[in-house]
């Protein structure tokens, strides 16, 4: 359930003539230069690795863009788990289809964009950034289904405000210990597969499965497996509770998150706790939990 902030990416685009595509960061304040011709996958761990990736998916779906020029902006904090690749992939996407006047549903443009960042770049994440990104709206939480895509947009009280406490603590996506993560899910999701056929992804097991397969994996691998199952709990409850108006409901969902995400994931930092612990002590608050690929963002509400 993530949901919109008011931070932006801006991509302001135009047309060349001599087949190349040059890439501008005004945050980098650096340019890269590509000929279209042989561009292929070549990832250089680098910042360009973004749109360059998003415009070689474009093209493994038959979408020519002829050359161009693209400049890239933004002010979301980069590394601090506030989807600031996600950003600078739907940007670069929304620009390059205009370019090519090409109109595609929100559902496609962030599978192609999600495809840049897993098969280009080479990070491990899911499709749930790309898809905010692409399509959330101010005042409004997504109930994303990341299997079907069927989302909802569930409103936000105005009498609330959301604060977002940004910890410096940087994160790489693709080369930090979200991959470490991903691996270790996966391994308890194949020890359930084994013994439930039926558990196609995580979502579809319960912590009674879990439990019966308790010897089948790591303790790393269990852990990390019982914060998604109780995490995908949490998702449904929040949404009801926001369905009913019961903020103190959602807040103590949000506590239950952050101390799952930190003990179960092991996925926060000192830094992060700290944040926790002073936000708690503040008049109003109702709830809060941290934010990103780990190690990243801390939000409270």
């Amino acid at each position: 359930m993530p949901m919109a902030i008011g931070f932006h990416t801006s991509a302001v685009i135009s047309a060349r003539s001599d087949g190349q595509a040059v890439i501008y960061s005004a945050n980098y304040e650096e340019k890269v230069v590509l000929e279209l011709a042989t561009l292929g996958r070549h990832p250089r761990g680098h910042w360009s690795d973004y749109p360059i990736g998003v415009l070689w998916s474009l093209l493994q779906e038959g979408i020519g863009t002829g050359g161009f020029n693209i400049n890239l902006a933004g002010d979301v904090p980069l590394g601090a788990g506030l989807s600031s690749s996600a950003s600078v992939e739907v940007a670069t996407a929304t620009a390059l289809l205009s370019h090519a006047k090409v109109q595609l549903p929100l559902e496609k443009i962030a599978h192609l964009c999600r495809r840049a960042e897993n098969e280009f770049v080479g990070a491990k994440s899911g499709i749930m950034d790309q898809f905010v990104v692409a399509g959330a709206v101010a005042h409004r939480a997504m109930l994303l289904d990341c299997r079907s895509l069927q989302y909802e947009l569930v409103p936000l009280p105005d009498e609330v405000k959301v604060v977002i406490c940004n910890s410096m603590v940087k994160h790489a996506v693709a080369t930090g210990e979200y991959g470490n993560r991903r691996d270790e899910v996966e391994a308890g999701q194949a020890a359930l597969r084994r013994r439930f056929p039926r558990v196609e992804l995580l979502r579809d097991a319960t912590l009674q499965d879990l439990d019966a397969c308790n010897e089948d994996m790591s303790g790393e691998s269990f852990a990390r497996c019982r914060h998604i199952i109780t995490e995908n709990t949490r998702v449904l409850r929040a949404r009801e509770a926001l369905l009913q108006w019961d903020l103190e409901q959602f807040g103590s969902l949000m506590v239950e998150a952050h101390g799952s995400m930190r003990d179960d994931f092991v996925a926060s930092c000192k830094e992060v706790d700290v944040l926790v612990e002073i936000a708690t002590r503040q008049e109003g608050c109702l709830g809060l939990e941290s934010r990103g690929a780990g190690l990243g963002a801390a939000r409270s509400i």
